[in-house]
């Protein structure tokens, strides 16, 4: 079974309604190639009274509802249909991130069968992940990290710089002073 047509409705509904988010955790590490599963989508937003009303409306569209199941301890909104199995995770605070902005500046947009996505970076996701410090968090640890290693290890290398001669151009050695 696979969880890409609640992923695409999901994404469809937040386009209609204009809300934006990232998608993290393992399906957004999936998506970048991790072999891992869940049961759940997870999205960082911005938690504004425009984008709680967007919510709202992302949720009447898939016929969900929106839950606070840690409330008042979290700001998480868990939307679900327990027909559909869907469930659906919005946080506007996440583990290891700075703010929704930055996160924001390092992801990846693409569509996922004709539908806009908005995915952290992998780096991110690993970074998420080991602030939260769970035991389901390091139990998929090695596998995203071996992934980020596959990864950037199969981008293609800038040519080294060469001078006007047109030959390659011996790197020097500098020294950095060290801040004070």
């Amino acid at each position: 079974m696979t969880a890409t047509p609640l992923l695409r409705a999901v994404l469809l509904a937040m386009q209609k309604h204009g809300l934006e988010a990232i998608l993290i955790g393992n399906a957004g590490a999936a998506i970048h190639g991790a072999p891992v599963t869940t049961l759940d989508f997870d999205f960082m937003f911005r938690d504004t009274p425009v984008n709680m009303r967007k919510l709202k409306a992302v949720a009447k569209e898939l016929k969900a509802v929106i839950l606070r199941p840690y409330y008042p301890v979290s700001r998480l909104y868990r939307m679900v249909d327990d027909d559909l199995g869907l469930q659906v995770d919005f946080m506007p605070v996440v583990d290891g991130v700075k703010s929704f902005s930055s996160l924001r500046s390092r992801a990846v947009r693409l569509t996922l069968e004709n539908a806009p996505l908005i995915v952290a970076s992998l780096a991110d996701i690993i970074g998420s992940k080991q602030a939260a410090a769970r035991p389901r968090d390091a139990a998929v640890m090695e596998v995203l990290q071996r992934t980020l290693y596959e990864q950037t290890k199969h981008q293609s290398p800038s040519k080294p710089p060469s001078d006007s001669a047109g030959g390659p151009r011996r790197a020097q050695s500098r020294k950095r002073s060290a801040p004070h």
